[in-house]
């Protein structure tokens, strides 16, 4: 497969380089304080990682994956990323991202609102929905019993199926949820956000990070978009 850019090293970003890099996958690492400040995860991850900037992570990768704040989605090298499929990862919190009128009035979604900053780019969201912890713990090869399906949204196929291969290759099945104006359905507060990936899901949010991965099916993923109702954005206050 070839090399797979990723732009934002928090938790989620590190979390599918792990899963990269142990499935043969060479990554690009970029974020916003330079290459030098990856040498630890790169270290970590070994011989198929390298570090550079946003531009080089967007340039190497047939796909990229972007892992920032909402706030630094303009800061993203926009030209570097036309044509390419770009995985998605963003969720909008207003205590950390501002309140965005044209998200709190539901005008757009989330990535809808990151792919009118990325012209011509693929958009196809994915990884925003689980926490980072349980993605290496419920990664699962191909055909294994107690597998996981993430969703996915977009409105490219031929990005939707990239993305797809790219996720089963990390360890995941996927469910096609539709175009990006419906990925609200596994958005913050959703039923197919984070605690449907969690053991115990009723555990209090302060201590989500200690709960162990729960696998869930696609047809389990499948349910939970379904019975999905919209949240009020404009209500969210995390």
């Amino acid at each position: 497969m070839p090399t797979l850019g990723i732009i934002g090293s928090g938790h989620i970003g590190a979390a599918v380089a792990r899963l990269a890099v142990a499935a043969g996958i060479p990554v690009v690492m970029a974020n916003s304080r330079g290459p030098e400040s990856l040498a630890r995860l790169i270290a970590e991850l070994g011989p198929l990682a390298t570090a550079g900037t946003a531009e080089q992570a967007a340039r190497a990768g047939g796909i990229v994956v972007t892992s920032v704040p909402l706030t630094a989605v303009p800061t993203l090298p926009t030209a570097a990323l036309r044509g390419r499929t770009v995985l998605d990862t963003s969720n909008y919190y207003p205590r950390r991202d501002g309140r965005i009128t044209p998200l709190d009035s539901e005008e757009l979604t989330t990535s809808e609102l990151v792919q009118q900053h990325l012209p011509g780019a693929h958009l196809v969201k994915a990884f925003n929905n689980i926490w980072a912890h349980h993605i290496p713990q419920l990664a699962r090869p191909s055909g294994a019993p107690d597998r996981s399906a993430l969703p996915i949204a977009g409105d490219d196929q031929g990005a939707k199926q990239s993305a797809a291969a790219l996720i089963d290759r990390l360890g995941f099945d996927t469910f096609d949820a539709g175009p990006l104006a419906e990925s609200w359905r596994f958005e913050p507060e959703s039923t197919a956000y984070t605690r449907l990936y969690a053991a115990d899901p009723d555990v209090p949010r302060d201590r989500l990070l200690d709960v162990p991965g729960l696998p869930v099916p696609v047809e389990g993923l499948r349910a939970a978009l379904t019975q999905a109702q919209r949240v009020r954005v404009a209500n969210r206050v995390y």
